[in-house]
């Protein structure tokens, strides 16, 4: 009997380092994976609005240019 409890304890605990068995390196791994994803989309929505912001510039700068910018009243005079 003592036997049949030992390897009962030792199957049980056999099984649970088995399925605890993701390693520090392959959580790693996964958190390094995802700050890249992350930095990936910011860099992205940053260039986006930059070229949203260099398009505004240009079209307020035509605007100036070609004086139907209506941002100062006394421009249009």
């Amino acid at each position: 009997m003592k036997k049949l409890f030992l390897l009962f304890a030792v199957a049980t605990m056999s099984l649970s380092i088995y399925s605890c068995r993701e390693t520090t390196e392959e959580k790693t791994e996964d958190a390094v994976e995802e700050m890249g994803n992350d930095i990936e989309d910011s860099a992205e929505e940053a260039g986006q609005e930059v070229e949203n912001a260099a398009e505004n510039a240009g079209n307020e700068m035509e605007e100036e240019v070609e004086g139907t910018d209506d941002m100062n009243a006394d421009d249009d005079m």
